[in-house]
């Protein structure tokens, strides 16, 4: 049974492998500018004086907003599936409980102050800023959570918080007298657009730091979800465990909205949709599954936000909120039946 099990799981990986290939693929050759296989291999294995205006679209376009693509997106499942956890509930998420909104409203702050002042902002102080903004959002919640015993009520409170903080960002670019602050605006829909190689390398280390920091706490994470005095019986220490998830949780979140703006559901529907992929909910697995699907999810949301509408492009949170919202929505409602059964 182990043996069937094990081959289970490694087909389940092969597939999720086999559909970020073909997404990263799909990703070179459509856009508003379709590229031919030709086209792409030279850019990918020529020189760069050699390949002409495709190998510039491939290499300083395409590849880096891909990567960036794939990296945020498993980022940002592994924080929804590490806030799952912290708060034992299916619809806890960065972008519903207000994190990401936080991060958005302290990178804006830091990008009018710098324009303002003409101070060069590069990616470390972005991602800082969109940290503290994220701490600071989680501080609230988790201050509501100590009152609160309802999840749908925290919830409630979450997206309050989310909307104040988009209002005073919305405020902010729509008072500013720059242009590049004004631009703010689109940045704040959430697209993985304008994303350069320096900025890859900088969210690469980040979401990689994130997801072994998250495999290293995958046994204490299988004892929590058993419950918090099982846990603390085979040696947990709760207080620590808590402080290392909101960290993680938070960097992961907050990297993503410092490149990419807030970005929705992802979060949320990717961890559950890998559960019902893998039909396990053990850490080890679903670490790197949720890494693996939120890239898989995310390729798959920015190839349709710029190729469905070209040369128009969608902003990525339209596009996963359309297959985002579903899950939760399936979630809530499958919650209420379970609820209704135990009172009957």
């Amino acid at each position: 049974m182990r043996g069937k099990a094990a081959g289970k799981l490694a087909c389940s990986f092969a597939f999720l492998g086999v559909l970020l290939a073909a997404l990263f693929l799909a990703g070179l050759h459509y856009g508003s500018v379709r590229l031919s296989a030709g086209e792409i291999r030279a850019a990918l294995f020529q020189g760069t004086g050699d390949s002409g205006a495709a190998g510039r679209i491939v290499r300083d376009i395409r590849m880096p907003r891909i990567l960036a693509a794939a990296l945020l997106g498993g980022a940002l499942s592994v924080s929804g599936y590490l806030l799952q956890t912290f708060f034992a509930n299916p619809i806890a998420g960065p972008f519903v409980l207000g994190i990401s909104s936080g991060a958005k409203l302290s990178v804006s702050l830091l990008l009018i102050v710098s324009v303002e002042k003409g101070i060069f902002t590069g990616s470390g102080a972005m991602i800082l800023a969109a940290f503290a903004g994220a701490l600071v959002s989680m501080g609230f919640v988790l201050a509501l959570s100590g009152r609160v015993r309802s999840m749908s009520v925290l919830v409630v409170c979450g997206v309050m918080l989310s909307y104040v903080c988009s209002a005073i960002t919305d405020f902010l670019a729509a008072f500013a007298d720059d242009a590049n602050i004004v631009n703010l605006h689109n940045w704040s829909m959430g697209s993985f657009s304008g994303i350069s190689w320096e900025n890859v390398r900088a969210m690469a280390v980040v979401a990689m730091a994130g997801l072994a920091g998250a495999l290293a706490l995958a046994k204490p994470i299988g004892a929590y979800r058993l419950g918090e005095a099982y846990a603390q019986s085979v040696g947990v220490n709760i207080r620590r465990f808590r402080v290392c998830l909101v960290l993680l949780s938070s960097i992961l979140s907050a990297c993503v909205t410092a490149f990419a703006g807030p970005v929705s559901f992802v979060g949320i529907a990717v961890p559950h949709l890998m559960k019902g992929l893998f039909r396990t909910t053990g850490p080890l697995v679903m670490i790197p599954g949720c890494f693996l699907g939120g890239a898989v999810f995310c390729l798959l949301c920015d190839l349709i936000a710029r190729t469905a509408f070209a040369p128009t492009e969608l902003n990525i949170s339209s596009v996963t909120a359309v297959f985002g919202a579903p899950v939760v929505i399936y979630l809530m409602l499958r919650g209420s039946r379970a609820r209704g059964g135990r009172e009957a």
